[in-house]
């Protein structure tokens, strides 16, 4: 299983790209995919969160939580910029965070509400990849390349 920091220290380029994608709107936004109990998949919009070394996620109770209790893979997914179709994709598994001075830390940092029942899930990280599409304008009349970046853990 490969961490965040782990996954940084292995290609901080494509790390920083990601982490732009996911924090392109002040706080981090992604759509979460996760499988169902029937095989199926689930998608929401979470808030990621990059910080004490990891990428984490608070989760409500949910069948997007239920999901990730039962069957630990998900996929999660950059929302799309304004100006062009560029993304971020990670994939992995989850593991919850049982050590309650790191969840209290993690809370505390990124301001999550208390008096709420949520779990702080960390996602290790097997795939990730960008996607960089230039933009295109009427007058070029060419396609520009695409920018495809992929890391395997």
């Amino acid at each position: 299983m490969t961490t965040w920091s782990d996954f940084v220290a292995s290609d901080p380029r494509l790390a920083s790209a990601v982490r732009s994608l996911l924090y392109q709107y002040g706080p981090g936004l992604g759509y979460l995919a996760t499988v169902r109990a029937d095989g199926g998949p689930r998608v929401h919009p979470v808030s990621p969160v990059i910080t004490d070394g990891g990428l984490f996620c608070f989760v409500v109770d949910s069948p997007k939580r239920a999901d990730l209790e039962r069957d630990g893979r998900y996929a999660l997914h950059s929302y799309p910029p304004e100006h062009s179709d560029d993304e971020a994709y990670l994939a992995g598994r989850v593991q919850p965070v049982t050590d309650q001075v790191r969840v209290s830390r993690i809370a505390e940092a990124v301001r999550a509400a208390a008096g709420v029942d949520w779990r702080l899930f960390e996602f290790t990280v097997e795939v990730a990849m960008v996607v960089q599409r230039p933009q295109c304008t009427a007058s070029s009349g060419a396609a520009a390349p695409v920018s495809r970046r992929i890391w395997r853990g």
